[in-house]
């Protein structure tokens, strides 16, 4: 089952929130640090898992780090490794038992026609933005507004989660333009009440 409502970590976040924020109804957690390599990336995947045992963990990009760790998904970007590559591997792996059956691949989209082809690639959820400005990432494109993302989404097609500058206060939008769920930084660790965040952010698009 895809989430609706997957909050971005890296190891500079207070991880001891974590079981909190699962508890709001945070349902995927997907480790994202590049500063490390990867023993670290392991270890900080092997923290997490273990502190939301009842949540999905995602890794970002290292589709190694998710294998070893026996993580719930991989999220690629537009720059990383093509999903076919990733869902062939992903394939070899579940064919050896390393992997659930149950393992999401997401990618990172901005048009339909990019949902259409990762959708048919295999993917199991996109994320589409960034919606609105953030400064969570260098070199983004402009965003691409609520209009820009419900373009991008396919009905019946694969899940679509809105990532870019999403907060308790503007996820309503998001949702009502069609995205299955949001992904989100800064609108849980850059609130002044995380946890407080997390509860609005589940409220919202628990209400589509």
């Amino acid at each position: 089952m895809v989430p609706q409502l997957m909050c971005l970590v890296s190891s500079v976040d207070d991880l001891a929130l974590l079981p909190a924020l699962a508890m709001a109804g945070v349902d995927a957690f997907q480790v994202r640090d590049k500063r490390l390599e990867r023993d670290g990336l392991i270890a900080l995947t092997n923290h997490v898992m273990n502190l939301v045992p009842a949540a999905k963990v995602i890794v970002n990009d290292r589709i190694d780090v998710a294998v070893i760790t026996g993580a719930d998904g991989v999220h690629v970007g537009a720059s990383d490794m093509p999903v076919a590559e990733v869902r062939s591997m992903v394939s070899r792996a579940q064919g050896r038992g390393f992997l659930s059956d149950r393992f999401l691949i997401g990618a990172t989209c901005r048009t339909a026609a990019d949902v259409r082809a990762a959708g048919d690639l295999g993917a199991s959820y996109v994320g589409v933005g960034p919606v609105f400005a953030t400064t969570s990432k260098d070199g983004l494109p402009d965003p691409l507004g609520v209009e820009g993302l419900a373009a991008a989404v396919v009905p019946g097609g694969v899940p679509v989660l809105g990532i870019g500058g999403i907060t308790p206060r503007n996820a309503v939008e998001v949702v009502a333009g069609g995205a299955h769920g949001v992904a989100v930084i800064g609108g849980i660790w850059n609130e002044p009440d995380p946890v407080a965040a997390a509860r609005e952010l589940v409220a919202a698009v628990r209400a589509r």
